[in-house]
């Protein structure tokens, strides 16, 4: 079968399951099948072999029950870097690199010590080292699987020397000031969880969504401890839920400290709240 062929068939496939995002689908999961770019794929006008249709209609299946595609590919971008995910590790968010840009600007040219509550990935960390070339830091998760995720990202992106990872919560960080603290916790409400789209429910770890009762058990717990282990000046840089900004605004102000910035994501609501210690 020709290239085009296939990719018609999957787009077909997966629109019949609903999949809005049905022929981008079948194209990455294409290419990935073929060990080539989404780019070479489409000027390809090759025949695929039975060994690679074969592998493509298993990824097709797979994705038509709703799994997410970088769980299949084992891969997600994250601001034009690679990172191995599976599913031990939420699939990082396009509205969670809208977290970093502020925190390269603040800190521009700056040589500072940051933790990264609840790695993941860990997208944000690394994101946050690659482009602040003369930082340290340190990401935390309570998931020992997560953080062998973390881990192989951290030998892909060559930051051993920069970055340590341990398996704790914020609770169990002693000894540390750090200049930046930055999180994109748990923030959907127990309730809510049942309510998420298939791909989400069925599939990513539901530890890394769960927020509790209000959906702020944990954001809670970052902004308490911020304030013992932040440095006098340094930045608290938060990702929080729809609707959640005047609750966390209140508790920010009632644990001392001052909003810098606020920034909205791509539907209009404030996605990401910026403050220091007063």
């Amino acid at each position: 079968m020709k290239i085009y062929d296939l990719i018609n068939f999957g787009a077909k496939t997966l629109k019949n399951k609903g999949i809005l995002s049905n022929r981008l689908d079948s194209e990455i999961l294409l290419s990935y099948a073929m060990g080539i770019s989404r780019e070479k794929l489409l000027i390809n006008e090759k025949n695929v072999g039975s060994d690679e249709i074969n592998k493509f209609k298993t990824f097709i299946l797979r994705r038509s029950k709703k799994e997410p595609v970088a769980y299949i590919t084992k891969i997600k971008e994250f601001r034009s870097k690679n990172f191995f995910v599976d599913k031990n590790s939420l699939v990082p968010r396009p509205e969670t690199e809208l977290l970093i840009d502020p925190i390269i600007s603040f800190f521009k040219e700056k040589k500072i010590f940051f933790l990264d509550v609840g790695i993941g990935t860990g997208c944000i960390i690394f994101s946050i080292l690659n482009e602040l070339k003369y930082s340290k830091a340190i990401g935390i998760d309570n998931c020992k699987k997560t953080l062998t995720n973390a881990r192989k990202n951290l030998i892909k992106l060559e930051l051993e020397n920069r970055a340590k990872i341990l398996n704790r919560s914020i609770n169990k960080i002693f000894g540390y000031k750090f200049d930046l603290i930055v999180s994109n916790p748990p923030y959907i409400r127990t309730r809510d969880l049942n309510h998420l789209s298939d791909d989400i429910t069925n599939y990513e770890p539901r530890s890394a969504l769960d927020g509790g009762n209000d959906g702020l058990d944990v954001i809670k717990k970052v902004i308490y401890k911020s304030t013992q282990i932040l440095k006098l000046n340094g930045i608290l840089a938060l990702e929080i839920g729809t609707g959640q900004y005047k609750q966390v605004k209140r508790i920010l102000s009632e644990n001392k400290f001052k909003l810098i910035v606020t920034v909205k994501d791509y539907k209009d609501n404030i996605r990401c709240i910026y403050s220091t210690l007063k």
